[in-house]
């Protein structure tokens, strides 16, 4: 089986440069591709130069809602010039109204200008929300964007939601955190995403999975335990097994989904 890891951070300085260890352990575990995404500036040429060094790697650049009071005057242009650099995703962008004491003031702004980026190139955004669902659904509504769809990282909104997402050209993409026990509802939505929009997701460093499903331990530097990226093979068969479908043709599927949103990347 291949499998494709939608969304990850392995550009984190939690790592340590430990990112060649951490490929030669995906390559063994499996993984085909996995899509890096950049938060802000600073890290941009991180997210660069484990492209050019690493097949692996599918770049992405783009600013999270969380950094937006890092950006430089020529932030947009930076943005630009690193998506021209190589082929690329635009990510990780988004919008949250849960982060304690972040201004939700300018968000929208600069989502909508990294949108119409992604759309005029037509390139797949990966999209945060926390607790903006009916904004985000109408900004997509209303708002250009990328023929070929966007990425919603850890999906965690209402079921409801879901076929008008779709209906948007939306993907879901799942995290191995929500197998732990206590995320039985963000699991139950997954069983109402259309089979052709489901991706799957490991979000390292960040999102845990359950202890019991580690296939790699991870400790960062200050003792505290990391995500390993070659823990995605835990995350498919955690997913596959609660929507009760057979590991080999769920990982073909999401494979037939990956490679469809970011074909030519």
């Amino acid at each position: 089986m291949n499998f494709y890891d939608a969304h990850n951070h392995l550009q984190d300085d939690r790592f340590a440069g430990r990112q060649s260890e951490l490929f030669a352990a995906c390559e063994k575990a499996g993984v085909s591709r996995m899509v890096v995404n950049g938060a802000c500036e600073s890290d941009w040429p991180k997210v660069l130069q484990l492209a050019q060094t690493n097949k692996i790697v599918l770049p992405s650049f783009g600013y999270h809602p969380w950094y937006l009071a890092e950006r430089t005057p020529d932030w947009l242009k930076n943005l630009e010039k690193f998506l021209d650099e190589i082929p690329s995703a635009v990510g990780e962008i988004g919008l949250d109204r849960w982060k304690p004491d972040l201004p939700y003031a300018g968000q929208e702004a600069v989502f909508l200008a990294q949108l119409k980026i992604a759309a005029d190139r037509d390139r797949p955004a990966s999209i945060h929300c926390l607790q903006a669902w009916g904004r985000l659904h109408d900004l997509l509504r209303e708002n250009p964007r990328p023929k070929r769809g966007v990425i919603l990282h850890s999906f965690g909104g209402p079921v409801e939601m879901i076929p008008a997402l779709a209906k948007l050209g939306a993907y879901f993409s799942f995290p191995g955190y929500f197998l732990l026990e206590r995320k039985l509802r963000q699991r139950e939505t997954f069983q109402h995403v259309p089979p052709d929009r489901l991706l799957v997701e490991t979000d390292a460093p960040d999102q845990h999975l359950p202890e019991e499903k580690i296939l790699r331990p991870l400790p960062g530097a200050d003792g505290k335990p990391l995500n390993h990226p070659a823990n995605l093979p835990a995350v498919y068969s955690g997913l596959a097994e609660f929507l009760g479908e057979n590991e080999a043709s769920f990982a073909a599927r999401v494979e037939e989904n990956f490679l469809r949103v970011f074909s030519g990347i």
